[in-house]
């Protein structure tokens, strides 16, 4: 048995009918939907966590094999797996994981995929680079690599930088959806818990312009009154 399989083997010790039956619809995989045609087996993260635990020095090559597998479990555990092995690994196996995350970018292919991982990939490689990648990625016609642009700011903002989230904020605020409000808000928001100055004084230059999803989730942490003002707007 290859260490691939040996990993599905353990995932679906953990199947959970009623999940394999809620996430289709959770996660939107029907027709037009941004996680069309996706399969699940039914697995919940934490289950997932402790499996990526569990096979932390999975080589590369198996790593490859799950990011390509038909079930969303599967790839999302590999994603785990690279986290893990990214946060362990010395310089050299930390941009070789930043390699193979970029070469295979299209299988970082929903929303918790992305979540999961950008800021603690992405984001800690761009810390002393140059973050051109963030640019191209939020200028693509591609709505992953358009959130994982976003996402991966959360490391900065956790520095106290703000910029590349800010400049790609104004970007999305003409955005069309929801997932890209979403999480632009949330940076927001993110933004605000160490700077409210900040966030208000984008808030100030552009809540008339923001999708209103997008405005909700940046406020969600404001005093109420401040709240009112801005749904106002």
């Amino acid at each position: 048995m290859s260490k691939k399989s040996e990993v599905v083997r353990q995932l679906k010790q953990h199947i959970n009918p009623e999940k394999a039956a809620f996430f289709p619809r959770f996660f939107k995989t029907g027709p037009g939907e941004y996680g069309e045609g996706d399969k699940f087996l039914g697995v919940i993260v934490p289950n997932q966590r402790k499996i990526a635990k569990q096979f932390r020095d999975l080589p590369e090559a198996e790593i490859i094999k799950l990011l390509d597998d038909k079930y969303h479990e599967c790839r999302l555990t590999a994603v785990l797996i690279m986290v893990e092995q990214y946060q362990r690994g010395d310089d050299a196996q930390k941009q070789s994981i930043v390699d193979l995350y970029l070469k295979k970018i299209d299988r970082i292919n929903n929303w918790d995929l992305v979540d999961s991982s950008a800021h603690k990939i992405l984001g800690p490689h761009l810390q002393d680079r140059s973050r051109k990648i963030l640019t191209e990625f939020s200028n693509a016609n591609h709505l992953w690599k358009q959130r994982i642009a976003m996402m991966t700011t959360l490391h900065f903002i956790k520095q106290g930088d703000f910029v590349v989230t800010l400049r790609i904020a104004k970007k999305y605020l003409k955005h069309d959806h929801d997932l890209i409000h979403k999480i632009t808000g949330w940076m927001l928001r993110e933004i605000g818990k160490i700077d409210q100055v900040v966030l208000l004084d984008f808030l100030d230059t552009y809540a008339d312009q923001m999708p209103r999803t997008m405005l909700r989730y940046a406020i969600e942490k404001l005093p109420q009154q401040m709240r009112k003002r801005y749904l106002a707007t």
